[in-house]
């Protein structure tokens, strides 16, 4: 690291589970967040201001006033505007030293086994379940950690699964495709503001222990927030042998 980056990142080289050797990791990594909406709107920018030095948004949709409640990462200006070129600019406002990438489209499989060889985490932040789906059965094709977090209403949720560790379950495990499950959007159902910064800023964190290696992920386990009662719950997940896409008979 240069001396402008020793003291940029002064406040990590402080603490001795990151310190010089975990920036530098930072420094090298490639982030893909998919969704640059409410949840992207607070992850995409603690990468950014950690120091992750690449990043790539992908999203498809262009920014309405409706998103301003919440998608902090537009403004009022932006509207009209992609979201990953309006998400751009605010991330290169806040660190110009990084390189960040976008893609304005839809998360498809071939899109993603082109991106994934080069990319050391993912942060899943949309909002549907077959793209999640799709992003994780892309993540365990190419054994890559997947951040995953969703917000609606007062409740989130955010996990890990990382198809590294044997032990680990993915997406698939606890929802699996083979099930409908309804889906539902914040245009019908709403969301809390703050929701989605909480668990957005939380992949955010869990994204950075994965890149440096420090701690204990949420592997195995999901972490729900209540809005309403501020209350944090959590339940353990288990890897499940019969599952469609991580199975050992698959």
């Amino acid at each position: 690291m240069n001396d402008e980056q020793l003291l940029r990142y002064s406040r990590h080289l402080l603490l001795e589970e990151i310190d010089v050797s975990g920036q530098e990791k930072l420094l090298s990594a490639h982030a893909l967040v998919i969704g640059a909406g409410g949840l992207g709107s607070a992850a995409a920018p603690y990468l950014a201001a950690a120091g992750v030095g690449h990043i790539t948004l992908i999203d498809h949709d262009d920014v309405e006033l409706t998103n301003l409640q919440r998608q902090i990462m537009h403004a009022e200006s932006s509207v009209g505007k992609s979201k990953v070129s309006s998400g751009k600019d605010f991330l290169q406002r806040l660190n110009s030293t990084i390189q960040i990438e976008t893609i304005q489209a839809k998360a498809t499989a071939s899109l993603l086994d082109e991106l994934l060889p080069s990319v050391h985490v993912v942060l899943d932040c949309t909002d549907n379940f077959s793209t999640r789906h799709l992003i994780n059965a892309a993540c365990v094709k190419h054994q890559i950690p997947l951040v995953s977090g969703s917000a609606l209403q007062f409740d989130g949720q955010v996990s890990v699964f990382n198809p590294r560790d044997p032990s680990s379950p993915c997406y698939a495990c606890i929802f699996p495709p083979s099930e409908q499950f309804e889906e539902v959007s914040c245009s019908s159902m709403g969301v809390f503001s703050p929701l989605v910064g909480i668990i957005g800023a939380m992949q955010a964190a869990q994204a950075l222990q994965v890149l440096i290696g420090f701690g204990e992920t949420l592997v195995g386990r999901m972490l729900l927030w209540n809005g309403r009662t501020t209350q944090i719950d959590e339940i353990r997940i288990s890897r499940n042998a019969e599952c469609l896409v991580c199975g050992s008979s698959h």
